[in-house]
C-alpha cells in the first residue's frame, strides 16, 4: 500500500531532516543575503539525487524530480528570515539550532527552515518508497519573501507549474488562503516655522490627526472566509528633530490587510479621499503605495510595490479537498482546513494563475518572536505530509 511505504520511508529520514534543519538555522540568511543558504539547499538537493538543480537570476533555488506525465506540482518555501531582535531575550542563541525539550530553537526554525527541510527531503522519501510522482515535481526556495516576495514573483513567471503548495507553518493543516497586505504612505505638507507662532503656520500634525481619527472608525470590507480587512497606522515621522519647530511635512504609514473583494486600487482611493478631507487650510497631501528597487544577493535589482495579494480558495475547491484527503489518509485522522492570518508568497502564485494551497509544520503563532522553535515530532509529521502531497496532488484534475 502506498501510504504504508511512505510511512516506512519517512521514518528513515527523520534524523536527517532534523540535522538539515539545524544546519539551515546555523546559516543566517536575512533578505538580500541568502547566498550561503541557497548554496546549502542546492547542495543538499544534489546529494539527494534530484534530476536537476539550478539557481535562477534572482537567486531562487529550483530542484526538479521528473514525474510520469501528470500535473506538475511545486513545493515552495523561502530562504530569508526576519531580524533576531535582542539576542539576550532568546532562551537559546538564535543561530545555534539547539534542541531543547524536544524542539529545535532559533530564528527561522518554523519560519521557515523547518518546513524547508521537510520539503527538500520529501522527494527522497518518495524515491526510497519506490514511488514516481504523478507529474514533474519542483521544490523551490525563494529569496526576499520577508520584504515583499520579489523571488516568488519572478519565479512564477519563469516556472508556471500546474499546482503549488506553500510551506508556511500551518500546524500541518491545509491552508486555503490569507488576507493580503498593502502599504500606504500619506505625506501631509504645510507651512513650517517657529513653534511660537502657530497662527502664522499650517501645522500638518492636525491633518494627520484628523486622518487617524477617520481611519479608526472606518467601516472595513468583510470576507466570510478570511474575516474583515483591517488597517493599522504603523509609522509616523516628521521632517524635524527640533522640539521648538513646527514641521513642514509629516509622513504616516498605514498597514492595510486586504481581502479578495478589495484590491490595492480601491484601498488607495479610500485613503486618498479621507486624506483630502483631512487637509484643512494651507495643507496639501500625497498618497501612494511605496515602490522599492530591492536587490537580491545575485545583484538583480527589481522595482516592486509594497503589495502582497490576498487569495482564498473555497473549502470545496478540488485542490483543497485533494490535499485534505491525502493528509487524512497518511495521518489516519481528520485534518482541518484553515486560513493563514499573515500574507505569504502564495498570493503571488495565485495572482499568476497557479492554484495554491498551504501546508507546513510548526506553530504559526511563534513566527517573528524570540520563542521561535519547531518540535521534532512536528518535523517528522511535516516530512510525511509533504511526501503524501507529492505522491497524490499531481493526479488532481483542475
Amino acid at each position: 500500500m502506498l501510504e504504508t511505504r511512505l510511512r516506512e520511508a519517512s521514518n528513515g529520514f527523520a534524523d536527517a531532516v532534523v540535522n538539515f534543519c539545524q544546519r539551515l538555522i546555523r546559516t543566517p540568511s536575512p533578505p538580500g543575503e541568502e547566498g550561503r543558504i541557497a548554496a546549502l539547499v542546492a547542495g543538499e538537493m544534489r546529494r539527494l539525487g534530484y534530476d536537476a538543480v539550478e539557481t535562477d537570476a534572482a537567486g531562487n533555488v529550483i530542484g526538479q524530480i521528473r514525474g510520469s506525465g501528470g500535473r506538475s506540482l511545486m513545493l515552495n518555501t523561502h530562504l530569508d528570515h526576519v531580524d533576531v531582535g535582542d539576542p539576550e531575550r532568546w532562551a537559546s542563541p538564535p543561530f545555534d539550532g539547539a534542541i531543547v525539550d524536544g524542539a529545535i530553537w532559533g530564528r527561522g526554525a518554523m519560519d521557515i527552515k523547518g518546513p524547508l527541510a521537510c520539503q527538500v527531503y520529501a522527494p527522497a522519501v518518495l524515491r526510497a518508497a519506490g514511488i514516481v510522482p504523478p507529474g514533474d515535481l519542483y521544490v523551490t526556495a525563494t529569496v526576499m519573501e520577508e520584504v515583499g516576495g520579489i523571488g516568488a514573483q519572478l519565479l512564477a513567471r519563469e516556472l508556471a507549474p500546474d499546482l503549488a503548495v506553500v510551506g508556511e507553518a500551518s500546524r500541518c493543516q491545509v491552508a486555503r488562503g490569507h488576507r493580503g497586505r498593502v502599504e500606504i504612505e500619506v505625506r501631509f505638507t504645510g507651512r513650517g516655522g517657529h513653534a511660537s507662532m502657530p497662527r502664522e503656520l499650517a501645522n500638518p500634525h492636525y491633518a494627520a490627526a484628523r486622518l487617524l481619527a477617520a481611519v479608526e472608525g472606518l467601516e472595513m470590507v468583510d470576507s466570510d472566509g478570511l474575516g474583515p480587512a483591517t488597517v493599522s497606522p504603523t509609522l509616523y515621522r516628521s521632517d524635524q528633530s527640533s522640539r521648538n519647530v513646527t514641521p513642514e511635512q509629516v509622513l504616516l504609514v498605514l498597514d492595510w490587510r486586504t481581502v479578495p473583494d478589495e484590491g490595492p486600487e480601491q484601498v488607495l482611493g479610500r485613503v486618498a479621499r479621507l486624506a483630502e478631507a483631512a487637509c484643512g487650510e494651507g495643507i496639501s497631501v500625497e498618497v501612494g503605495i511605496p515602490q522599492t528597487a530591492w536587490r537580491t544577493y545575485t545583484g538583480l535589482a527589481h522595482p516592486m510595490p509594497a503589495i502582497f495579494p490576498a487569495f482564498e480558495l473555497p473549502e470545496t475547491q478540488v485542490l483543497v479537498q485533494a490535499a485534505r484527503e491525502a493528509l487524512e489518509t497518511i495521518y489516519n485522522e481528520a485534518v482541518p482546513v484553515r486560513v493563514w492570518r499573515f500574507a505569504t508568497d502564495g498570493g503571488h502564485f495565485m495572482a499568476a494563475g497557479i492554484p495554491t494551497v498551504g501546508f507546513g509544520p510548526g506553530d504559526d503563532r511563534l513566527a517573528h518572536t524570540t520563542e521561535e522553535r519547531i518540535g521534532l515530532v512536528e518535523l517528522a509529521r511535516g516530512l510525511l505530509g509533504n511526501a503524501a502531497l507529492c505522491a497524490r496532488l499531481g493526479e488532481v484534475a483542475i
